[in-house]
C-alpha cells in the first residue's frame, strides 16, 4: 500500500517510515500537518498514519479538513493522549481507528492490515488491486499474478512494480523512482535501479509473449501494453 505518515517526530517518523518499507509498503512522510493534508490531498494514498499533536495544523483538524474534502481513505491517528475522551474525539474527527503511544509495532502492522481488510470490503478509494493486461497486483495480499502465474518478488521488487504499475503508460524516470521507491533525494550513483529493474523484467516478462516493462532510452522506464 501506499502510505502516508504524518509526524513531527524525526526520529519517530523515520523509524516508523522505514518498518513500514521493510515489509513492503511505499511510504511518504510529511512532518507537520499542513504538509500532511496538502500531501493526502493530492497524492494516491491508501491510507494515512497521523500523530495528533502536529505543528501548523494539529492531527484531528488535519483529519476533519481531509474528510471535508472528499477523501476517505483509512486514516489512523497515533497519540500519548490515550483516554476514552481523547479517543473519541479522534474517531469523530473522521479517523477510523486510534492507537495509544507507546505502541508495539506488530499491533500497528495488524492494525494496518485490518483497516486495508475494512476499506477493500467497502469499496474505499484506491482499493487494493491493479492490473495492467493480464499482469494483477494485490497490495493487500502482496501477490503478484501474470496470466493467472504467481510471480515471486522481493519487498523491493513489489514495491517497484507497484510504483510502476501506478504510472502504467507513462514514462518514469530515475528520479521518480529513486525518491518514490527507496525515499532517496540524491543520486547515490550507484547501479541499484538497472539492478532492481533487471531482476523485476526477469520475474514478469521472460516467460511471456508479451513484455511489460519498456526502457525508455534517455528518459526512463514505462509499464504498458504495446498494440
Amino acid at each position: 500500500m501506499h502510505i502516508l505518515v504524518v509526524e513531527d517526530d524525526e526520529v519517530a517518523r523515520d523509524y516508523l517510515a522505514k518498518a513500514l518499507r521493510e515489509v513492503g509498503h511505499t511510504v511518504d512522510v510529511a512532518g507537520d500537518g499542513l504538509d500532511g493534508l496538502h500531501k493526502a490531498s493530492t497524492a494516491t494514498v491508501d491510507l494515512v498514519i497521523v500523530d495528533r499533536m502536529l505543528p501548523k495544523l494539529d492531527g484531528l483538524a488535519m483529519v476533519q479538513s481531509l474528510r471535508a474534502t472528499g477523501r476517505k481513505m483509512p486514516v489512523l491517528i497515533l497519540s500519548a493522549l490515550g483516554e476514552v475522551d481523547d479517543r473519541i474525539m479522534g474517531l469523530r474527527a473522521g479517523g477510523d481507528d486510534y492507537l495509544t503511544k507507546p505502541y508495539h509495532m506488530s499491533e500497528l502492522l495488524a492494525r494496518i492490515d485490518a483497516l486495508a481488510r475494512r476499506g477493500a470490503a467497502a469499496g474505499e478509494e484506491g482499493g487494493t488491486k491493479l492490473k495492467l493486461a493480464d499482469l494483477e497486483l494485490d497490495r493487500m495480499t502482496r501477490k503478484v499474478l501474470r496470466n493467472g502465474k504467481k510471480i515471486e518478488l522481493t519487498a523491493r521488487e513489489f514495491q517497484l512494480l507497484e510504483f510502476l504499475m501506478r504510472h502504467s503508460g507513462q514514462v518514469v524516470t530515475r528520479t521518480m523512482l529513486l525518491e518514490g521507491v527507496w525515499d532517496y533525494h540524491f543520486d547515490p550513483q550507484t547501479n541499484v535501479i538497472d539492478v532492481h529493474i533487471s531482476r523485476l523484467r526477469q520475474a514478469i516478462d521472460k516467460d511471456f509473449e508479451k513484455p511489460l516493462l519498456h526502457t525508455v532510452r534517455g528518459a526512463g522506464y514505462s509499464l504498458r501494453e504495446d498494440e
